[in-house]
């Protein structure tokens, strides 16, 4: 499913990280995943019941392919 949030509020949100850049719905393979994706550093942040998870522990980093790998660094 998509990620459904307010346009308003998606140009709002930045990635947590040092560089705040701005975020993109879905993935670049999968525009319609459940994801935010940081158009600076790749990090992908769940969208989860609807509520973006801004948490830099919680992203899955380019490159892993879930978001428990992300943890293991």
């Amino acid at each position: 499913m998509a990620v459904e949030l307010d346009e308003q509020l998606l140009e709002i949100l930045a990635c947590p990280s040092e560089d705040h850049a701005p975020l993109r719905a879905g993935t670049p393979d999968d525009p319609d995943a459940d994801v935010l994706t940081c158009t600076e550093c790749g990090r992908q942040f769940p969208v989860r019941d609807g509520i973006p998870v801004l948490l830099l522990d919680e992203a899955i980093q380019p490159g892993k392919d879930t978001v428990e790998d992300a943890g293991e660094q």
